[in-house]
C-alpha cells in the first residue's frame, strides 16, 4: 500500500472514532509511516519539527498511541531504556539485529529459526503461539569505526 493510502487510513480511523484530524497527527502519521526504520519518539518529533511543524512531546506520544490502536504502527522494544516504532506492514514475522553502538535496528527472516523455534516449544510440550527475538550486538559499520558518531550523541 502505498505511503498515501496508508495515511487515508489513519484518516478513516480518526474520523470513525471521532478523533480530530489535525495537521499535527498526520505530519506524525506520515513520518511514522512513511519510515522503513525503528524510531524513537524523540526521532518522530526530530522529523515532524525539521519538516516544519511543530509539536510538543506529549502531542507525538498521544498521536503515537493512536497509530498503535488504530493497528497501523508496531511498538518495539529492544531494551534500550525506550521504545520504537515502525509501520505495521504486511510483511512475515521478522526478527531484528540492534547495534549496540550506533543503535541501528536491522530486520531479518529465516525460516530455519521459525522451524526452530517450534521444535524447542514443541519438545517441551509447548504449542507455539509466538516469539519474539533480538540480537544484541555490533554492526559492520561500526566494526569498521564508522560509528562513532553514535557514541558523540550518547547513543550508545
Amino acid at each position: 500500500m502505498s505511503d498515501r493510502g496508508v495515511i487515508d487510513r489513519f484518516v478513516a480511523y480518526l474520523r470513525d472514532h471521532n478523533l480530530p484530524v489535525t495537521a499535527q497527527r498526520l505530519a506524525i502519521a506520515e513520518v511514522v509511516l512513511g519510515s522503513d526504520r525503528h524510531l524513537s519518539a524523540e526521532e518522530i518529533a526530530q522529523a515532524v519539527a525539521a519538516r516544519g511543524t511543530a509539536v510538543g512531546t506529549a502531542t507525538v506520544y498521544r498521536a503515537i498511541d493512536t497509530l498503535l490502536e488504530s493497528g497501523l504502527v508496531v511498538e518495539r522494544d529492544f531494551g534500550e531504556g525506550f521504545r520504537r516504532f515502525e509501520p505495521a506492514r504486511d510483511i512475515p514475522h521478522h526478527e531484528h539485529l540492534v547495534c549496540t553502538q550506533c543503535g541501528r535496528v536491522e530486520e531479518f527472516r529465516d525460516e530455519r529459526l521459525e522451524r526452530m523455534t517450534t521444535i524447542v516449544a514443541e519438545s517441551r510440550g509447548f504449542a507455539r503461539q509466538r516469539h519474539r527475538l533480538v540480537i544484541h550486538g555490533i554492526c559492520g559499520s561500526c566494526q569498521r569505526g564508522a560509528g562513532g558518531a553514535a557514541r558523540i550523541r550518547g547513543d550508545a
